[in-house]
């Protein structure tokens, strides 16, 4: 009979090795990419909803951030993703009164969108109004549906 050293060390590093592919396949089914995972996303509270359409001209994103003041919002592109991030910042407490319940989410937030290659980057256009992003994003003339008459002989 051989014996085996016992080493709990060497058991620990399986679980962090199981933990790591465990969260890599995660990452993979639910679209994150290791470029995702930059510093503004590790550091993020929490995820503005964002509802995404689309038309025949465009892509649409309309994004929730009420308490969100302009200044701190940023949206940018590159590699064909589209970051919007920024950070809502809490109110200052009242002094002769106290809060008995806080639901809102305060901090950093991060959200990114990967885009088809397909589309006018340099025509990409946001608006911020009463407190919802809209960012719209037109399609390049080759993906925009074309309907083509045909001739009945």
């Amino acid at each position: 009979m051989t014996l085996v050293r016992f080493n709990p060390f060497r058991d620990l590093l399986n679980v962090e090795r199981e933990f790591n592919r465990m969260m890599s396949s995660f990452n993979d089914k639910f679209g994150l990419s290791r470029k995702e995972m930059s510093d503004e996303y590790e550091n993020a509270v929490w995820m503005p909803l964002t509802d995404v359409y689309e038309d025949k001209d465009n892509y649409m994103l309309k994004v929730d951030l009420p308490g969100v003041n302009k200044d701190d919002l940023k949206i940018s592109y590159t590699n064909g993703e589209l970051i919007i991030s920024g950070e809502r910042k809490q109110e200052k407490e009242e002094k002769d009164g106290k809060y008995h319940r806080i639901e809102r989410t305060f901090g950093k937030y991060y959200r990114s969108f990967a885009l088809p290659k397909e589309i006018k980057s340099d025509k990409i256009e946001a608006e911020f109004k009463d407190g919802q992003l809209s960012v719209s994003i037109p399609k390049a003339e080759e993906v925009k549906p074309k309907e083509l008459e045909i001739k009945i002989k």
